[in-house]
């Protein structure tokens, strides 16, 4: 039997466990500063804890889209009466035109496989002046508290044999100045790109659960496996990845949890004529335009330790 574990099947719990992807969603809303008419997409919404979140700040229109049908489900189910659009989509079907004024992407850019096609697609669903806010893991070591975990599983006698056939599919950059480039290369100006080492504490069981809520939809993936996993496969990975981080924890059971993640914040502000590869320069066709307005982006000093435990 092929085995998945994807978002669809952790919609339920994803709410609950998805602590540290709120934590510096919040730091992303904070410097978007959406407004109370803009026109709002919520680019992998997950089951729309965070699209509620940006109903209250807006009067304008608010969709959230996610390609997995198990999120969109649970998403209209808790979001009823609010307004809000609820779409099963993925960031390769946007059909959207000059439709938005913001574009809140939280922890979902690591996943696009095309992530030069997304930010074209993003790019054309903004109005002139509209924004994209980002927020992501980002470095190969996004987090060395799951990275090593996933050393245990690589090294174990009931897992070895079978991770050694998986193949990550994430998209990560290295630096701040590569995310940038990548999205001036489609035509947007970037305001803001740093990345952030930012660290909170919890149980172990909080980090086995912050674990599940996310990254388990990749290394528990049947897709990302070119040999069939099972459940025997699956209840060992856990038991050594739960292990793995009961080791981590202090003397206090606490276990300080680091996740290395971009944020950036970039503004639609000319059209490209086409989106640059990543060896050559974009070829550009730039307009003056008036922004539709001002966005203030904190100095990155005095933002960042907001959200530093």
């Amino acid at each position: 039997m092929h085995y998945r574990i994807d978002f669809s099947r952790i919609s339920t719990s994803y709410k609950d466990h998805s602590l540290v992807q709120r934590s510096a969603a919040d730091l992303l809303l904070n410097l978007l500063e959406i407004g109370e008419s803009d026109d709002v997409l919520d680019l992998g919404c997950g089951v729309g804890n965070l699209t509620e979140k940006i109903r209250k700040m807006t009067g304008g229109r608010v969709v959230g889209i996610d390609p997995s049908e198990g999120m969109i489900r649970e998403a209209v189910e808790r979001n009823r009466g609010l307004d809000i659009t609820f779409e099963i989509k993925g960031v390769e079907e946007l059909d959207y035109e000059d439709s938005f004024d913001v574009i809140f992407c939280n922890s979902v850019f690591q996943w696009f496989r095309d992530p030069q096609n997304a930010i074209k697609n993003c790019y054309a669903s903004l109005r002139e002046g509209g924004r994209i806010g980002v927020q992501a893991p980002a470095k190969s070591v996004y987090s060395p508290n799951f990275i090593e975990a996933i050393e245990r599983v690589k090294e174990d006698p009931e897992t070895e044999v079978i991770f050694a056939h998986f193949e990550e599919p994430w998209f990560f950059l290295e630096t701040a100045e590569e995310y940038r480039n990548l999205f001036e290369n489609c035509g947007f100006r970037v305001v803001l790109s740093e990345i952030e080492s930012v660290k909170t504490e919890h149980t172990p069981e909080e980090v086995f659960n912050i674990f599940s809520s996310g990254a388990a939809a990749g290394y528990l993936n049947q897709d990302f496996y070119d040999v069939e996993i099972g459940a025997d496969y699956v209840k060992s990975f856990e038991r050594v990845v739960n292990d793995a981080f009961l080791r981590q924890a202090d003397g206090r059971g606490v276990v300080t949890l680091i996740f290395n993640r971009i944020f950036l914040v970039a503004v639609k502000v000319c059209h490209p004529v086409i989106c640059a590869t990543a060896s050559s320069s974009p070829i550009i066709s730039c307009s003056p335009v008036l922004m539709s307005r001002s966005v203030t982006i904190p100095d990155s000093t005095s933002c960042f330790p907001m959200i530093t435990a």
